[in-house]
């Protein structure tokens, strides 16, 4: 490895922040990723508006979503490489004001074009950020307030999901949907001057060395297509469409390739060598499989609620909005008790709870109240509190300080993109099931089933044409049908939940120390 040429700011390990350095830095820390992460997510449900403002079909606006998506996923693993190259706080420094810049951009873009080009460069800026927060919190604290850190920067990530679609409904039904961008500008501006004031002397050291192109280019190339077939799977029918099946091979063969080269690469773009550890492997695969299923179900419980029982989108997000009561409450508790407790038997706690509110929700009928609703969704916020530090503390455990940005860029990369899999898989599933669950269903209609009969009858004494009373039993087939598939994928989630616990305890993470020696002194 090619010595440093520029030192980092001081020979040794730099000493934790203390007092009103240590506030204002955790909140300018916290709210980068809280921007971040609401950004992934606010446009969703602003599709409609930008699609009908710009004369675009919601197909091509869709592409507002994806474009982000897609740059995002192929900078996220960078970090570790690019901070190499800059030091953490100037490339932290860097995200920031180029994710104002280009939120300036989207909120002014006059066609689809500039804005899905804004939204390319806004996603390719905001990959370091959060694996940089993550790096810069945990320098910020000592080693033994190592899983406050975490906790603290957990509760951003596990509110912004929630937050994004009803703070972006609200604002795409009361003002235009540009101010969804818009609304980083101050956010992000405040950002950058608190994390330079505090951390501007605490830059990491900086390498020099050669450029990885190959690797460069086929990161893109494999991360690009599988975000794409993700993406744009379910609209094209999956393998049905040439352009998916183009896309699945690109992404296959060229993550073959990928990982061929960077394990023989002297100074790879992306250091796959993290996953010889026990660790960061078990930890990555648990944080990243129960992130799948856990995003899969925040995509379809609203879809649900509003295709099949007529919530609207404000009523659905009120129902999902809960699960950030207890996320809030309980991640500051977790953080303080997780040095003095096996890691190991808080995941396991957050898998078993996770387990219970799926099968909670294996047992919803068409007729389920809104209390029953909110129970599980209330479970839910306790068993991600349980989730998301312990299993980033084992993924970080035993790394050296030059080594959390890259181990924490790679983690997040792996679980982003399994969140995406999780969707897509999960939307997929729910339509097949409901498919088949409808097929199933409609064997017992016509005029051989009595019952059948006599509903189109009472229908029709109600005066309703036939034809009218046809459409309203099938209706109600098409509700069942797919509450029964929605019921399926929560069976299986909650089998696999408790099938996670065995990955958990594969890692070995020490019991009594710091889940992170942040200041590198041992």
């Amino acid at each position: 490895m090619n010595s440093p040429s520029k030192p980092a700011t001081g020979a040794g390990p730099l000493p934790p922040l203390k007092g009103s350095q240590l506030a204002m830095g955790t909140l300018a820390l916290s709210l980068a990723v809280f921007m971040n992460v609401l950004d992934s997510s606010i446009a969703n449900v602003s599709i409609p508006a930008i699609s009908g403002n710009m004369g675009v079909s919601p197909q091509q606006g869709t592409w507002v979503i994806t474009s982000f998506a897609v740059a995002n996923a192929i900078s996220v693993p960078l970090t570790g490489w690019l901070t190499n190259h800059f030091g953490q706080v100037r490339l932290f420094m860097s995200s920031i004001l180029l994710f104002v810049l280009s939120s300036m951009l989207c909120g002014m873009a006059p066609n689809i074009e500039t804005l899905i080009a804004a939204r390319v460069l806004q996603g390719a800026v905001a990959g370091p950020m959060i694996p940089l927060s993550q790096s810069l919190l945990l320098g910020s604290y000592p080693p033994s307030k190592s899983g406050m850190a975490l906790a603290l920067w957990g509760m951003t990530t596990l509110v912004a999901p929630i937050m994004g679609p009803l703070l972006g409904g609200w604002v795409s039904d009361n003002y235009s949907w540009p101010w969804i961008f818009y609304i980083n500008i101050p956010v992000g501006l405040f950002t950058a001057w608190a994390t330079w004031s505090i951390y501007r002397k605490r830059e990491s050291q900086i390498k020099r060395l050669p450029i990885d192109t190959v690797g460069l280019a086929l990161l893109v190339i494999w991360v690009g297509a599988l975000q794409l077939t993700l993406d744009k799977g379910k609209e094209l029918d999956w393998f049905n469409s040439g352009e998916i099946i183009l896309l699945s091979v690109i992404a296959v063969v060229g993550l073959i390739y990928f990982v061929i080269w960077e394990l023989g690469h002297d100074h790879p773009v992306v250091d796959l060598s993290l996953f010889k550890g026990r660790n960061f492997t078990g930890g990555v695969i648990a944080i990243s499989i129960g992130y799948g299923l856990f995003f899969g179900s925040l995509v379809i419980m609203p879809l649900w609620l509003q295709t099949q029982l007529s919530y609207t989108a404000t009523e659905a997000g009120k129902v999902m909005a809960p699960v950030g009561v207890f996320a809030i409450l309980l991640s500051p508790i977790i953080g303080k008790i997780l040095p003095k407790v096996d890691t190991r038997k808080v995941a396991t706690m957050a898998f078993i709870l996770f387990a219970l509110v799926f099968y909670m929700r294996a047992q919803f009928t068409t007729d389920v109240d809104t209390v029953t609703l909110l129970i599980p969704t209330l479970i839910q916020g306790a068993a991600m509190s349980m989730f998301f530090i312990p299993l980033s503390s084992i993924i970080l455990s035993g790394q050296p300080m030059e080594k959390i940005p890259a181990a924490s860029g790679l983690s997040n990369f792996v679980r982003i993109m399994c969140g995406g899999m999780g969707a897509s898989i999960t939307t997929t599933l729910w339509d097949s099931r409901s498919s088949l669950h409808h097929a199933q269903l409609t064997e017992s209609t016509g005029s051989a089933y009595p019952a059948f009969v006599q509903s189109v009858q009472s229908l029709m004494q109600q005066g309703m044409p036939e034809q009218g009373a046809w459409a309203v039993i099938d209706r109600a087939i098409s509700v069942q049908a797919s509450t029964m598939a929605a019921t399926d994928i929560f069976w299986l989630s909650s089998f696999m939940f408790l099938s996670l616990i065995g990955l958990v305890w594969v890692t070995k993470p020490k019991k009594s120390a710091a889940p992170v020696d942040a200041g590198g002194a041992h």
